[in-house]
C-alpha cells in the first residue's frame, strides 16, 4: 500500500515538472546571448485561461497583446531583459537590451509555445517578417499571426520591440506595419 501512494506521489510530481516549459529568449542584439526561461505550468495555465475569454479573433489579439507582455515580464524576473526599453536606445548599455531581432525570434518562440498548449483559437503563428526603409536592407523585424477564419486570411505582426519590457505588446495589421505603422521609439 505505502509503495502503491510512493508511486502515485511520484508520478504526480514528475506531472507536475514536466508541463513547466522552458524557452530561450534572446537578447544583447541579433541574438547574441540567450536565457533559458522557466514558465511554471501555473503561469502558463493563467496565461491560458486569460486567452480563453476570447470570443473572435479580434478580441484574442487584444488579449495576446498582454500575454505576451505578462511573459516577457515573467521572463525579466529571470534574466536582464527585465532592462529592456521599447526601441533600440532608450536602454543605453543595460545588460539585457534587446533588439528587434531578438524580440521577433524570442516572441515567435512565445506565441509557438501559447500555440502548442492549444490556447491560440483565432490564430496562428508564422515566421518573423521584416520591413524596409529606402529598399536597402530589412530594417525591422516582427513576429506574425494570421487569422484562421475567413476566406483571406489576414495577417498581424506582434511587436514587443515597441514596448518596455513587461508591457503589452504592439499587434497590428501587417500590411500597416510594412508601411511603417506603429509607435514612434
Amino acid at each position: 500500500m505505502i509503495r502503491h501512494c510512493l508511486s502515485v506521489l511520484l508520478l504526480v510530481w514528475a506531472g507536475a515538472t514536466v508541463a513547466d516549459e522552458t524557452v530561450p529568449i534572446c537578447y544583447g542584439y541579433g541574438c547574441i546571448a540567450q536565457a533559458q526561461i522557466r514558465f511554471s505550468d501555473s503561469h502558463l495555465r493563467e496565461i491560458g485561461q486569460q486567452l480563453s475569454v476570447a470570443v473572435d479573433a479580434e478580441n484574442e489579439r487584444k488579449l495576446l497583446a498582454v500575454a505576451i507582455g505578462e511573459l516577457y515580464g515573467w521572463a525579466g524576473q529571470q534574466s536582464d531583459i527585465r532592462n529592456d526599453r521599447g526601441g533600440n536606445y532608450a536602454d543605453g548599455h543595460s545588460p539585457g537590451k534587446m533588439d528587434c531581432i531578438d524580440h521577433s525570434t524570442s516572441t515567435t518562440r512565445l506565441l509557438r509555445l501559447l500555440e502548442a498548449r492549444g490556447y491560440l483559437r483565432w490564430h496562428r503563428v508564422l515566421e518573423p517578417e521584416s520591413r524596409n526603409w529606402a529598399l536597402v536592407f530589412p530594417a525591422h523585424w516582427s513576429a506574425v499571426i494570421e487569422e484562421k477564419t475567413g476566406d483571406e486570411a489576414q495577417r498581424f505582426v506582434v511587436d514587443s520591440w515597441f514596448v518596455d519590457n513587461g508591457q503589452p505588446a504592439v499587434i497590428l495589421p501587417l500590411a500597416d506595419w510594412k508601411k511603417g505603422a506603429g509607435p514612434d521609439v
